[in-house]
This record gives structure tokens, C-alpha cells and sequence, in this order.
């Protein structure tokens, strides 16, 4: 990751998986039917005209000598209760007055370690969350299967973003973070957890991948988008929660190109198909791939 010397997970982890070739999941066209697949997709980051600043998740990079505070959870039995580097510098998805998320995804560059909240807010000086975990950006283990991150899915956010330093590199090597409406109530592996409001397996659950037809054309698509179409092909999209249908997320940084956006918007939901990512598994509680 530009900036930390830190490679956003191993080589062989789920997020950097190749899956062109991989099989369509038998259920693809049923979890289709029930998502609004008659819209094409939405860049959730990027310019934002007449609602403030350039919007999108923020990623705040910091030493590892930064202080650590305490945070109270609204879901301690699922969050990892340890330290967080937070504090002034610490950048809230819509800021911290926000009634969105407020997702809060911090590196610590010296130890190349992942701290994401979710509901991130500061009350009298003291920090509190919805939920909280953390990562080894260099270890392919999960959380305990069951539990949240800051993510209804349980995955790391971070590795899902499209950021800004890869897409002007023409270099996205990794699955894209995206959300819909209504999910089922359970989860695919390396996914831990769910959050949907429909038991039948004929919803889309949380970690469900999708990939772009390998015949949609770049014709007439700028350079960046190109590169992010190229990732869509080659690495697909992965269902990390519940939200508006066909929104895929990106680091908020005020260099996104207007064209480039619009660019994004003209890909249509249906070019997808889900794939079966069930091959890739080497074991329930690792990210590894084979």
C-alpha cells in the first residue's frame, strides 16, 4: 500500500484471487433476480457537488509509535478489545457529525497491522464504536466464524477499496468491496458473518462474488476505468454488506477524476454473474487461496 511498505494481505489471499476462470455458481441467476440488476453501478466515492468534501471510505496512515486509546464497543462480544490508534488525525467516513457509517480504517505502517470501527464517535474525549477488529496485513487468518468487523460480512475493508495511487498505476490487483439491498441470512466462506433480512438461499449472502462478462467492451472508457473494468473481470466483486444495490466503494481522496466516475457509471449491473468461489478454499478460518 502506497506510503506503508505494507502489501494490503498476502499474494494468495481471497481478496487477490484470480477468478476468471472459475465456475458460475449455480445459484447466480436466482441471487440476480434480487438485485436490481435493471441499474448500472454507482461509484460510492469520488466528487460530491453541493454536499461538501469528496466522499468515499478515508484511510488514515500512522506510525506505530501513535497513541493508543481505549474504545467501548456497542458489540464488544465480536470486536477485538484492544487499543486503537485514534485521535485527532483519524479520518471519519462522512466526518464525525455523519449519520452514515463512519467507518474509521487505520494503518499502523511500523507494524503493517488494519484497525477498522464501525459507528465511529467521540463522546467527552472518549472513543466508541458499533464494532471494531484488526488485522495482520501480512497473515491470512480470519476472524472466528459468526463474528462482525467493521463490516456486516466480517472481512476487512481496506483490501476492497479501490484506491486512488492504483487506478492512476493501471494497476488494481485485488476484489472490489460492494453492498445492495437485501441479503440473505447467511454467509460464504471467507465471509464470518451476516446481517440479511431474507432466510432463502435464493438471496444473495454476505462474501457471494461476482465477476464482469470477459466480452464487456472498454471501448470508449477512459484509462483508469479501464483498469478498474480490467479488475472487475479479473477479480470481481465481493457482497461485504447491506446497502444500496450495485454500490461499490473506494478510499476518499479528492484526486478521483471526474471522468473516471462517470466512466464507472456506465457499467451495468447486468454484465455480473456470481461465481463459485468454493475451489479457492484451502481451510475455513484462512483466506488462503490455492
Amino acid at each position: 500500500m502506497a506510503g506503508t511498505g505494507c502489501r494490503v494481505f498476502p499474494a494468495d489471499n481471497y481478496w487477490h484471487a484470480d477468478i476468471r476462470d472459475l465456475p458460475v455458481h449455480p445459484r447466480s441467476r436466482q441471487w440476480l433476480s434480487h438485485m436490481s440488476t435493471d441499474r448500472d453501478l454507482h461509484p460510492d466515492f469520488g466528487p460530491s457537488y453541493g454536499a461538501g468534501p469528496d466522499y468515499g471510505i478515508p484511510v488514515t496512515v500512522v506510525g506505530h509509535a501513535h497513541r493508543r486509546v481505549r474504545v467501548r464497543f456497542d458489540y464488544a462480544a465480536e470486536s477485538d478489545r484492544v487499543r486503537y490508534p485514534l485521535g485527532r488525525d483519524t479520518r471519519i467516513e462522512g466526518g464525525r457529525g455523519s449519520a452514515g457509517d463512519k467507518h474509521a480504517v487505520v494503518v499502523d505502517k511500523g507494524a503493517c497491522r488494519l484497525y477498522e470501527t464501525w459507528n465511529t464517535r467521540v463522546r467527552d474525549g472518549r472513543w466508541r464504536a458499533g464494532s471494531g477488529a484488526v488485522w495482520s496485513l501480512g497473515s491470512n487468518d480470519l476472524r472466528p466464524d459468526g463474528w462482525t468487523s467493521a463490516d456486516a460480512a466480517g472481512l476487512p475493508i481496506l483490501p476492497g477499496l479501490l484506491r486512488w495511487n492504483e487506478v492512476r498505476a493501471r494497476d488494481v490487483d485485488h476484489a472490489i468491496r460492494f453492498t445492495t439491498d437485501v441479503t440473505s441470512q447467511h454467509h460464504l466462506w471467507p465471509a464470518r458473518h451476516d446481517a440479511g433480512s431474507r432466510d432463502s438461499l435464493a438471496y444473495p449472502p454476505m462474501g457471494a462474488r461476482f465477476r464482469l462478462r470477459a466480452g464487456f467492451s472498454t471501448t470508449g472508457f477512459s484509462g483508469g476505468a479501464k483498469a478498474v473494468i480490467r479488475a472487475m473481470k479479473t477479480y470481481g466483486l465481493v457482497l461485504a454488506d447491506n446497502g444500496s444495490p450495485w454500490f461499490f466503494q473506494g478510499e476518499r481522496n479528492r484526486h478521483w477524476p471526474d471522468r473516471l466516475v462517470a466512466d464507472l457509471k456506465r457499467i451495468p449491473a447486468k454484465a455480473f454473474v456470481a461465481v463459485d468461489t468454493s475451489g479457492l478454499k484451502v481451510s475455513h478460518d484462512s483466506a488462503q487461496v490455492r
